[in-house]
């Protein structure tokens, strides 16, 4: 006798789709809650309002978010720095360029929309940086080398040759510099930032600048040792585990930032493996990722986090993970989903 449908569905564990009723939608909440009953990317991205809910909710979750792309010469740079404000996010690994982006706008400079009728010789002539469809002035990256001036060489002085890591230098420049920023709310918030890439963006080129300045003046330079944020990130996430508790990620984008706070699980295991060590075992328990990259193209922005699984990154499904994966522009769907989480009174 064939089994009925709902009988099957229920022994399957099938939840039912509805339709969306946009009128009876009040608030971004509403709606969100709505999509993820519905298909496609409506359903992933009300899916990711749920998981991160589930994250920021439990008592026992440190949240690691990473961030690469453009996202503050996007706009995004407040958003950043109402999720540490409201205390979602305990921990941001980013790249140097969107950090150094952030800066320009809390020092008060401004980007500007591009224009697609200008030829990029022209910019080029103005000293007008692009960016998609934003121009960073070259202006704006020089004032933030004349901020940024003065606090590498008072930490220069004061450290003595002792190496430092980008947590360091950063928890220093939002203590030190006007503004109000994403620096700023992590230093006050003692949220520590990491940039695992500093010499692939104008920050980094800044301190390379700091380097050979003090050189020139025979004077010690601030000395950069990535390995230090390497050590303080794994040590971070091996107190909340022994602790008993739990990770979570939000991943914007995908590049170097992601693939970094990831692999802390793989450099456990090989400590592990390589050094007879009993160290306690590190993965992922929740996941939201929002990122325009499909899976094919093969590379780290792509993969799943299924695909972590693999390599020891993430706690299974089966297991207790709670994972939501959203293939949408980030300036899209990030919004939606912050602005649905405070609607829930996060």
């Amino acid at each position: 006798m064939k089994e009925p449908v709902e009988a099957a569905a229920k022994r399957l564990g099938l939840s039912p789709m509805k339709p969306l009723q946009i009128e009876a939608a009040r608030t971004t909440s509403d709606l969100l809650a709505q999509m993820a009953d519905t298909a496609f990317t409506g359903r992933t991205l009300g899916e990711a309002v749920e998981v991160a809910e589930a994250m920021i909710r439990d008592p026992d979750c440190k949240v690691v978010m990473t961030l690469s792309g453009a996202m503050t010469m996007a706009g995004m740079n407040l958003l950043i720095r109402e999720m540490i404000d409201r205390g979602w996010v305990q921990c941001l690994v980013s790249t140097g360029a969107l950090v150094g982006h952030g800066m320009v706008e809390s020092l008060g400079l401004t980007h500007y929309k591009a224009d697609p009728d200008l030829p990029d010789d022209e910019y080029f002539k103005l000293r007008l940086n692009r960016v998609y469809d934003t121009l960073e002035p070259e202006e704006n990256l020089n004032d933030l080398e004349q901020a940024v001036r003065g606090v590498f060489d008072e930490l220069a002085e004061r450290l003595a040759g002792s190496p430092v890591g980008t947590a360091q230098i950063l928890r220093h420049l939002g203590e030190s510099l006007p503004g109000v920023g994403v620096l700023q709310s992590a230093a006050r918030a003692d949220v520590p930032i990491f940039i695992p890439a500093l010499t692939d963006s104008e920050l980094g080129l800044d301190l390379a600048v700091h380097t050979a300045r003090q050189q020139r003046l025979g004077a010690a330079p601030l000395v950069y040792d990535a390995f230090i944020d390497l050590r303080a990130y794994r040590d971070l996430c091996l107190e909340v585990v022994s602790g008993n508790g739990k990770l979570g990620i939000f991943t914007i984008g995908g590049g170097v930032p992601r693939n970094w706070a990831q692999q802390v699980g793989p450099f456990i295991d090989v400590m592990n493996t390589r050094l007879e060590m009993d160290l306690p075992s590190i993965r992922f328990t929740y996941g939201v990722r929002i990122c325009p990259d499909p899976v094919h193209y093969g590379h780290l922005s792509g993969c799943t986090y299924s695909e972590g699984v693999s390599w020891g990154k993430f706690v299974p499904r089966a297991e207790g993970g709670r994972y939501a994966e959203v293939l949408l522009d980030a300036t899209v769907g990030w919004p939606l989903v912050a602005r649905a989480l405070i609607d829930r009174g996060l």
